[in-house]
């Protein structure tokens, strides 16, 4: 390890590489695939709001950073998930939740479709948006319990 840390091209490799694989780790937003999507979404009491994409759309590409951005816009909600999904590798996905323009927006509590984003892209209005569905998800979750006793 210590030769291997003495080659200049190595140190500036782990210094490159570092701070990518911490934004990948810190889970602003998470990637969703075939194998976690249905698993993901189903959490208990977690809302999820997931972006559907591909990486030819040129919508898509518009978004710039909006994603990672509200991702860490509601960071501290712990209720609150922040999901992608590249339509391109998991096409059953978007089929399975009826996905046929991009870029798509929708929150998902307890594994069902909730809500579609449909406004403007914009941070603010995107948390916004999450806040006051999770609220609503939550709440209907509550009533829904209360009304089992």
């Amino acid at each position: 390890m210590e030769l291997f840390l003495r080659r200049p091209t190595c140190v500036l490799l782990i210094l490159v590489l570092l701070p990518i694989a911490f934004r990948c780790s810190n889970g602003e937003v998470v990637t969703l695939t075939a194998d976690t999507f249905t698993d993901k979404v189903k959490e208990k009491d977690t809302v999820w709001f997931v972006k559907f994409c591909v990486p030819w759309c040129k919508y898509c590409k518009k978004l710039g950073t909006l994603w990672e951005d509200l991702g860490k816009a509601v960071e501290a909600e712990d209720e609150i998930e922040v999901g992608e999904v590249d339509c391109s590798l998991n096409k059953a996905v978007c089929t399975k939740v009826d996905i046929h323009s991009y870029p798509t927006f929708k929150i998902f509590y307890d594994g069902e479709e909730f809500a579609k984003y449909q406004g403007k892209k914009d941070v603010e209005l995107l948390k916004a948006f999450v806040l006051k569905e999770a609220d609503k998800a939550t709440k209907s979750n509550l009533e829904d319990d209360q009304d089992e006793l």
